[in-house]
Parts: structure tokens; sequence; C-alpha cells
């Protein structure tokens, strides 16, 4: 994509655990890159979405910041993007209650997220996890936000935002939002599985910390967490079509090419007939040369809530100014008496 061809971007992560190597090669190294394509960009932390599962209001406030800290050390540039907070722009929740007046129950019911996150208990699922994908489409659609940088696993959100929007357009009979277009992040690591368990998604909800490498582990957590992720007893092929049916093997291959900006077939030819003993050692030191300082800033931020909480608080100021003025639009369209 073209240099300032993107008018507006905007994405998020939720504040609900330590922010890990999935997080990072699967969206915000990405971000870094788009940062400066875009003529605007917009990356939330989402905190009200993670109010569906974080329970304790300590571990929200420390998650919050912390991803704020993985967003500056990976190198998104406050002076180029603004970063905020969610439940600091309080029109995500106005506009989340207007949309949700005209989204069809049909539409919510057949989010795969929902079904995957409710199961079996669908009855004692909370409306937040219902409505979460009307918070996000609010989330994008108050900004009219131009392009939305997305993985797989959430192209279905992105596409109920779109027929959220379109349902409004055609009720009001204008065009008022912008169809947001997607940025598929379909990098070598758009996915990156667990450690433990090649078939699974890299997650913070993992109960295993081997699971997963987290940016702040230290160089040696990281080379420990890599000695004992999951391999198998071959060798490594030279074509990634032969690690079919070795999914943990392909998922450090994966992690590896993505760190070296290769292609993962130029991985394979690399290691080909290496054992697992010497490609983790590699493996190690690329991990520990690309993520251990970003760790180390990190650490550092975090010692400085006070400048974390003002890159927040200015990131919002440049947020509210955006939100208020197509709230105010919005509401005018809609028939409400202005404030």
């Amino acid at each position: 994509m073209s240099e300032k061809n993107m008018k507006r971007i905007l994405s998020g992560v939720r504040p609900t655990g330590a922010i890990h190597l999935g997080n990072y090669l699967g969206a915000i190294r990405n971000w870094v890159k788009l940062q400066h394509q875009s003529e605007e960009n917009l990356f939330c932390i989402v905190d009200l979405h993670a109010l569906t599962t974080v329970e304790e209001s300590h571990d929200l406030a420390n998650n919050t910041r912390n991803v704020a800290a993985a967003y500056l050390a990976s190198g998104i540039d406050p002076k180029h993007s603004a970063i905020f907070s969610q439940s600091h722009v309080a029109e995500h929740s106005e506009l989340a209650w207007i949309l949700g007046c005209l989204t069809p129950l049909g539409w919510l019911n057949r989010m795969t997220q929902f079904k995957d996150k409710a199961g079996k208990k669908t009855e004692h699922a909370c409306l937040g996890l219902l409505a979460y994908p009307v918070l996000m489409a609010a989330d994008i659609l108050l900004y009219r936000a131009s392009h939305v940088p997305v993985g797989e696993d959430q192209k279905q959100h992105l596409e109920l935002a779109r027929d959220i929007a379109g349902a409004f357009n055609r009720r009001y009979n204008q065009e008022f939002f912008q169809l947001p277009e997607p940025i598929i992040l379909g990098t070598a690591a758009a996915r990156v599985m667990s450690l433990r368990d090649g078939t699974v998604k890299m997650s913070k909800s993992d109960a295993s910390d081997y699971s997963r490498i987290n940016l702040m582990d230290s160089a040696d957590v990281i080379a420990l967490k890599i000695r004992k992720a999951k391999t198998d007893a071959e060798p490594l092929p030279a074509e990634l079509k032969a690690l079919e049916g070795r999914p943990e093997a392909l998922n450090l291959i994966t992690i590896f090419a993505s760190l070296s900006d290769q292609n993962p077939t130029q991985t394979c030819q690399t290691y080909a007939g290496h054992s697992f003993a010497s490609f983790k050692k590699d493996l190690t030191d690329l991990l520990i040369a690309k993520i251990a300082p970003i760790g180390e800033e990190m650490r550092r931020l975090l010692g400085d809530e006070t400048y974390l909480d003002t890159i927040l608080h200015t990131g919002a100021s440049q947020a509210q100014k955006l939100a208020s003025k197509h709230m105010q639009d919005l509401r005018a369209v809609l028939g409400l008496i202005p404030l």
C-alpha cells in the first residue's frame, strides 16, 4: 500500500494480560510500519472490551499501562499516532448503544467468537460478550476510520462493522458512515501459535506461561522457554510443505522467518537437515536480539507512570476532538436535540 494512501487507521489491543510475541508479530509490529503510510493513526487500548473478562480493577489499570508501554517500546510514535484508552472517550459507549438499536440479534448470534467464548453456557453469558462486536463497530465507525488492520480471526467483526454502517446509511438515506476497508495482516506470523501446542493460538489466557514469549521476558527466560518448546524427533525439511502435520515445527519456523524478515520457505532451506537443537539455539539468539530490548524499554517506561498517563491523556484528547465532532453530526441525523 503506497504511502499516504490511507486516510485514518484504527486498531487496538485488549489489556487482559502480559503482551506476548503473538501480539507483537501479529499486530503491533505491523502498526509500527503502517503509521507512516497513513494521514492519521489511532491506536486504542480497548479497556471497555476487557471488562467482559477482567475482574480485578487493579489488574486492568496495570495492564492498560503495560499495553501503552508495549506500543511505545515497539516503535509506535506518539507524534504520529494517538495512543489512548477506549474508556477515556465516552462517545465509544454512546455510539455502541445507538448502533445496538439497529443491529439485528440474529447478526450477533452468528458471530463465531461469541459461540467460542460462551460455549454451551449461552444462558449465563453476559450481555457485554454478545454485544462485544457492536462496541467494536462503534470503535471503528466513531472515527470514520478508512482502514483497520485485522488478522484472520477478526475479519468477521470488521465485516459486521461494515454491515452495521451500511444499515445505518440505508435507514437514514445518506452516506454518513464510510465503510472501513480491512488491511489483512497476512504476514508469516499473523497467527503465532502456542509453544506447547502448535494447534492453538498463543494466548495470554493459557494457564502455562511456557506457552508464550512475553515481551518483558528476560533473555534467560526466553532461552528456557525455547528449550522447553514442544518439537518432534524429525530433522527440519527443505520444503515448507513437508511440515504439514508438524504444527510445532511449523510454528517455530514461522516465528524465525517473521523475526528475520524472511518467508518460511527460505528459513526451511537454510536449516534443511538440521536438528531442532541447533535451530532452537539460533531462534533463541534471534528472539533475544529482537525482543529483549523491547522488554527493557517497557520496564523503563513502566517506571514512569506519570509519563505513560500523559501519553494516554494526550492521545485521548486527540481522539476526543474527532469523536465529539462526529457524534455531533450523528445526533443531528438521529434527531436528538444538540447539547
